[in-house]
């Protein structure tokens, strides 16, 4: 069940989980009535997420795409720290861009091919 943060909780809750994340892949959906659903991000390394309350924007960095969020409204989380598994942020425009989270998957170790 998804849970509401409170605007005051931003800036902290950001920092402290955008540690606990870095390793996770992410996929960003953004859905609005104009535009639909999109897909911005397919599974990329998640290095941080943060909000800046000066320039009231939330900025999401991945693996060679960075994400901003001008003028989030709402905030809601699922999961806790490390086993956060999904976040949506509604804008002032009520665009949903909903970040999904995941363990990367664990490949086992390629074995040395035998000389023969």
């Amino acid at each position: 069940m998804a849970k509401k943060l409170e605007k005051s909780q931003w800036s902290g809750y950001f920092d402290l989980v955008s540690k606990a994340l870095t390793g996770k892949r992410a996929e960003i959906e953004v859905a609005s009535l104009n535009h639909g659903d999109q897909i911005e991000a397919e599974w990329l390394p998640f290095h941080g997420i943060s909000y800046d309350p000066k320039n009231d924007l939330v900025a999401l960095a991945l693996e060679g795409h960075d994400h901003l969020i001008r003028k989030p409204k709402e905030i809601y989380i699922e999961g806790e720290g490390v086993h956060l598994s999904s976040l949506e942020v509604i804008d002032a425009d009520d665009v949903r861009q909903i970040v999904l989270l995941r363990d990367p998957l664990m490949l086992p170790a390629p074995t040395a091919a035998k000389a023969g």
